[in-house]
């Protein structure tokens, strides 16, 4: 039915949608994503299910025009439940489906080049081997053809001149090929091939699940949750794969295609702009039908949905913590929901909200408890007490005999330190002066590598000078503490012919580098690895035998509620690095607190023990998942300003039984950015409405004055 008026959806911070009239040759139906005046510019919106507002006909402004796409009623109504949920205007939750506006319009065709003429007068060996790819009459992309030819662009180029080659127009081409769920099925062993027929029966099934998925690390999760990505594929739906370091896992494409006969297309903030446009096109128009991509990928106008899968379902990096702040494994269940499909959350350390709801039989509950090859390493706690490091080193002498005994033996060895850069601290021993951010409450991390002080929090950088500048001391500047860069120092020191390799994040040459790097680990061309977290995220290093595990007690000194749980599973992670493809393999941990429950559990391999003793504490004080969270940021340019308003925000909480206002208090980074943070952290039962309290109580105040600002981070995974 063509709509005399319109209610239509913007992307920007408002949360109701605005009438428009709706010119009858565009015949608009909701979804159909439209152009609309925006005081004096155009915008993109959505045609919305929702009835207009009763407004004087004069007064409305026309629809400008109708583009290709529509936006699917399912992603629709997950636009509103992530808003609702999140507490986000509405218009910012669809910001992040229409973020690539280029894919609304028609299609560019693409240029291609092939053999048109006879051979230039002029030759030279360059030329010839242009002449002998594009001899077979084939068209190819002008980048294509110099690539394949060995050649740089302007050699094609100069063939244009002389009529030898011509440029056509193609139909575009798709951005990955279509996987075919038969094409290599998997030799699984009897525990694997168990769990994967339930998981096949969820892929095809079509209905609303959830299902766990836990498995030590090399037990064959990804190819026991690829059945379930076949079974829906040969059910006719699509499947998005979520991953949380999408641009680092070669390695998981490689291992799609080789199982599927195709890659998946990509989806993360490292693919270009026409790359984007492309993959969009392609997800809405269905002709892509695997997308493994980072959190934003949910918010992709799939269709015909019909499996996510939520691989390390663990891993912090779900949790988007700017804009609308929300946690992608939380939103894809409430997606999966919406849209009446499974959802297979995967890991090897689970969240303990997961384990919670397995547990109440709220999601089904799969394990596989053995590696496909090797056998799950031998952990041991190398207590600093007792055999600490010589002075001014980090590693203990029975963590250097085990190096030295893996690498004699042929085998590869993993020190991790979960600290970028070379020092977490530079001070000068003349007048004690601690180079700080200027923008930030954090000090300056040294990156040696780099020369440079680099702050961590906002991206400050500044060149590492080689005078005080507080007194003008020379050479008094001393690094404090270690990071990877300095590990790497002393390694390089103690096993001098090993072949050393850093891993982190800060590498220069971004993720080209990091793959070249992982790729480098994997063939066995690399004796000792030093890194951070990076190398805690599902890779699979076939030839490493040791892990040591630098500073363990390093996540577990903060406030943070969650800070055995991540310290667990991110020693859990990197020392299930070891052994994957072998036997024999070691895991050793440097700590200060041997008896502590968490070092206990990673020593014993108490992973159930691990997890009663988390939920009774978390049970015993009302934290999630038996209570709920909400943190309350405050800030401002001004101390005063945001002090000010975080007292008058919390003079005004409403009173409620089942709910408590902690704050405010200055935020452990109290500046970042330059902006002054206080926090107010809401305490709620599981059956008190926390949405509504905090609606009720932050309109109850009005907007904010003097530039101060309020983020609600629901659920909140950092407390910083």
């Amino acid at each position: 039915m063509t709509l005399a008026t319109v209610a239509v959806l913007i992307p920007v911070a408002v949360d109701r949608p605005y009438t428009y009239e709706a010119p009858s040759a565009l015949e608009l139906a909701a979804g159909d994503v439209v152009v609309v005046p925006l005081g004096p510019r155009h915008v993109l919106g959505v045609v919305w299910d929702e009835p207009v507002e009763d407004i004087d006909r004069h007064r409305l402004r026309a629809v400008a025009d109708k583009l290709d796409g529509c936006i699917p009623g399912d992603m629709r109504r997950f636009v509103d439940w992530v808003a609702d949920y999140t507490l986000s205007p509405r218009g910012m939750v669809l910001r992040m489906v229409l973020r690539v506006p280029e894919a609304f319009g028609p299609e560019q065709p693409q240029q291609a080049v092939r053999l048109a003429g006879p051979a230039p007068d002029r030759m030279t060996p360059a030329r010839r081997r242009v002449l002998e790819v594009a001899a077979d009459g084939l068209a190819r992309a002008k980048s294509a053809l110099a690539a394949e030819a060995g050649v740089g662009v302007s050699v094609v180029d100069g063939l244009f001149k002389d009529d030898t080659l011509e440029i056509l127009e193609i139909d575009p081409t798709p951005p990955v090929a279509l996987p075919d769920p038969r094409h290599s099925p998997p030799a699984l062993n009897r525990d694997q091939a168990k769990v994967a027929a339930s998981l096949r029966d969820t892929g095809s099934g079509g209905n609303f699940s959830v299902t766990l998925l836990e498995g030590v690390t090399g037990s064959g999760k990804t190819e026991v949750y690829f059945e379930a990505v076949a079974a829906a594929l040969a059910a006719g739906r699509q499947v998005l794969v979520l991953v949380p370091e999408i641009s680092l896992t070669a390695e998981f494409l490689e291992r799609f295609e080789a199982r599927f006969g195709a890659r998946p297309a990509e989806w993360h903030s490292q693919i270009s702009g026409k790359g984007r446009e492309r993959v969009w096109r392609g997800v809405a128009a269905g002709t892509i039908r695997v997308i493994a991509g980072a959190r934003s990928a949910l918010f992709l106008p799939f269709p015909e949905l019909g499996l996510i899968v939520v691989d390390e379902e663990h891993d912090a990096a779900y949790k988007q913590e700017d804009g609308v702040i929300y946690h992608a494994r939380d939103m894809a269940v409430a997606r999966g929901m919406i849209g009446r499909f499974p959802v297979i959350l995967s890991s090897a350390t689970p969240s303990v909200e997961s384990r919670a709801n397995a547990a109440r039989g709220r999601y089904a509950h799969l394990a596989l408890p053995d590696r496909f090859a090797g056998a799950l390493p031998e952990i041991s706690a190398i207590d600093l007490r007792v055999d600490g490091p010589e002075r001014g080193r980090w590693l203990s002498p029975p963590l250097v005999a085990a190096v030295e005994e893996t690498l004699e033996a042929g085998g590869q060895a993993l020190l991790f330190l979960n600290r970028r850069g070379y020092a977490p601290l530079t001070l000068c021993r003349a007048c004690g002066f601690r180079f700080e951010c200027s923008n930030c409450s954090a000090w300056l991390v040294e990156h040696r590598f780099r020369r440079e002080l680099a702050c961590h929090h906002c991206g400050h950088r500044e060149p590492r000078p080689e005078r005080c500048p507080n007194c003008d001391a020379e050479d008094s500047l001393v690094p404090c503490g270690p990071g990877v860069e300095r590990i790497a120092e002393e390694a390089a020191s103690l096993f001098p012919e090993a072949r050393g390799l850093v891993l982190s994040s800060d590498l220069v040459g971004g993720i080209a580098e990091l793959r070249s790097r992982l790729d480098a680990i994997e063939r066995g061309k690399v004796d000792l690895v030093i890194g951070t977290q990076l190398v805690a995220k599902g890779h699979n290093f076939p030839h490493l035998s040791l892990v040591g595990v630098v500073d363990g007690d390093l996540g577990l000194a903060t406030a943070d509620p969650r800070a055995a749980e991540r310290t667990f599973q991110l020693l859990q992670q990197v020392t299930g690095r070891a052994g994957r493809m072998t036997a024999g393999g070691r895991g050793m941990i440097q700590t200060f607190d041997p008896a502590h429950p968490v070092m206990q559990a990673i020593v014993s391999g108490d992973r159930e023990g691990f997890y009663t003793r988390e939920l009774e504490s978390r049970e015993r004080h009302g934290l999630p998942p038996f209570g709920r969270l909400a943190a309350l940021v405050v800030s401002a340019r001004v101390r005063e300003v945001a002090w000010n308003r975080a007292r008058q925000l919390a003079r005004a909480a409403p009173a409620a039984t089942e709910i408590r206002v902690l704050g405010p208090a200055e935020a452990p980074l109290a500046v970042v950015r330059g902006r002054h943070r206080y926090r107010l952290l809401v305490k709620a039962a599981r059956s008190a409405d926390l949405q509504g309290y905090l609606r009720n109580w932050i309109s109850s105040i009005g907007a904010p004055s003097g530039g101060a600002r309020v983020s609600i981070d629901i659920d909140p995974v950092s407390f910083l």
